[in-house]
């Protein structure tokens, strides 16, 4: 009787730490599906420092593109450029971004900024420089790897 004791207390110390951790996963997966989820009208915002950055889609870059003024900025390397880049893209490989590369290739801290790499990792962070430097409207559409328009080699 003592060792069925034992064991059927062993069993329940088990089912109570699996409990425990399904439990705290359960309210680990809910904080982050509901802490990610708070961007508005299809754009995500992207806390850093005091500065933020709008992730759009390569969809609405194209309709910005399309509807008004903006300076399309490619953070790739020159070889990358040369392969392929979006129209009226204007090279500025990221690591080259400084205070005067950045006012050289946009006319000023206020105009539209959308910015684009291969992947999305470059663009993010070239992005956020750019944002922590005083620009007001910088929006990052990823990589040319998701752009499913005409790309240009001239």
């Amino acid at each position: 009787m003592v060792c069925a004791q034992v064991r059927n207390t062993s069993f329940r110390a088990k089912a109570c730490r699996v409990l425990v951790l399904a439990t705290a996963s359960t309210i680990f997966t809910f904080m982050l599906v509901f802490t990610s989820g708070c961007a508005s009208s299809g754009q995500e915002s992207v806390a850093n420092g005091k500065s933020a950055v709008n992730v759009i889609s390569p969809e609405e870059a194209h309709e910005m593109m399309s509807s008004q003024q903006v300076v399309v900025l490619d953070v790739r390397t020159q070889e990358e450029y040369d392969e392929g880049h979006v129209r009226d893209a204007v090279l500025l490989p990221l690591d080259a971004i400084a205070e005067e590369t950045a006012l050289a290739a946009i006319p000023s801290k206020d105009c539209v900024v959308l910015v684009y790499c291969r992947s999305g990792r470059r663009s993010a962070e070239a992005a956020a420089r750019l944002s922590e430097m005083g620009y007001e409207q910088v929006y990052d559409f990823g990589g040319i790897q998701s752009w499913p328009y005409e790309v240009y080699t001239e």
